[in-house]
């Protein structure tokens, strides 16, 4: 009795806390949050706006539309905490958001965090959510939990190998008996994407774009690997030379030469796990293939390019952009059965 009583007050989360994006579930619930990780405050004072609540999808519309007494930021960057004071804060109002309203306990949290992240880094994660209200914070590898929502038999004797093309950091590894066999974690992602693509516009148009601007080109022209039929978009953008507004019409053929040197370092990435993975593992990967995950995977062709210069078979994950945040739910639901892998704010960091 006194534990139903318990859970009725009760609400343990498990949050995907990404550069670009954060998202959270509630363990019997699914996932209730998806929000973009960037707040707007004023530079003078670096309070946030509308009374705290200029946080995720509000202060995303302002991106790029600004005055210079505005600033929107993003408190995260490669998967690391860089402005402790607006990450609690906007952390605070996601935990709150996303909380059923009433009189709750505070929660226990289960965060994913990349897997190069220092112990500074960790501790950081750890004070961050508690201060913005978790009474216990895990944290998880977001390749483990990138491997848990794909459904892939991470706990039985066979290789899974994943790799989640994130917005700050593009996450690699091959994992059996429940533990990271070989991993790779690079500071390569959407980000680096986009700004590959406004410094090619920069150089070869003389444009001037925003950071939106040459992610929404990305996704609407951007692929690695060559197309059945090339594409041509219209760009608006500041001419370096004189200041004025223009037009430049740019090529998918083009966007994919701009985004070649991050292409090659995801795959320079996924080479360096197969070469530091146990012989018999990365034989197996012949049959069971790498699997995709994140928003970076859901560039065009970016499945043949790994492919076509791996030699494995390669396939996109059902729901890549919830993928890492389902995995780190289903932890959440069976805690007993994952806490061996997890690290906890108990723990010596």
């Amino acid at each position: 009795m006194l534990k139903r009583v318990f859970d009725r007050f009760r609400c343990d989360l498990a949050v995907d806390l990404g550069t670009a994006n954060a998202r959270i579930g509630i363990a019997g619930e699914g996932l209730v949050l998806d929000e973009p990780s960037v707040v707007a405050v004023h530079q003078r004072t670096n309070r946030i706006l509308s009374g705290g609540c200029a946080v995720g999808h509000l202060a995303r519309q302002m991106w790029g539309r600004t005055p210079d007494s505005i600033s929107v930021v993003r408190p995260l960057s490669h998967g690391a905490i860089t402005d402790f004071e607006l990450c609690e804060a906007m952390l605070r109002y996601f935990l709150r958001k996303a909380q059923r309203p009433g009189l709750r306990l505070r929660p226990r949290v289960l965060v994913t965090v990349p897997g190069g992240i220092t112990p500074v880094e960790k501790r950081a994660v750890f004070n961050s959510l508690e201060r913005a209200g978790a009474r216990q914070v895990f944290l998880i590898a977001q390749a483990m939990a990138a491997a848990i929502g794909a459904g892939l038999p991470i706990a039985e004797p066979v290789a899974s190998m994943v790799c989640d093309v994130g917005g700050g950091t593009t996450e690699v590894a091959v994992l059996s008996l429940a533990d990271v066999a070989a991993s790779r974690s690079i500071r390569t992602g959407g980000d680096r994407m986009d700004q590959a693509v406004a410094d090619y516009l920069r150089r070869h148009y003389s444009l001037r774009i925003g950071m939106a601007a040459a992610e929404e080109l990305r996704i609407r022209a951007g692929s690695a690997y060559p197309l059945e039929e090339e594409l041509t978009e219209e760009i608006r953008g500041v001419d370096t030379a004189s200041g004025l507004p223009r037009r430049a019409s740019i090529t998918s053929e083009e966007i994919r030469q701009a985004l070649g040197d991050c292409l090659e370092e995801i795959l320079e990435a996924v080479r360096a796990t197969l070469d530091d993975c146990p012989a018999e593992l990365a034989a197996e990967l012949l049959d069971r293939g790498l699997v995709l995950c994140g928003g970076g995977s859901l560039l065009c062709g970016i499945d043949r390019f790994l492919a076509d210069r791996t030699g494995l078979p390669v396939r996109v994950a059902p729901h890549p952009l919830t993928t890492v945040a389902r995995g780190a739910l289903i932890c959440l639901e069976h805690l007993p059965q994952w806490r061996p892998i997890l690290q906890s704010s108990d723990d010596d960091v």
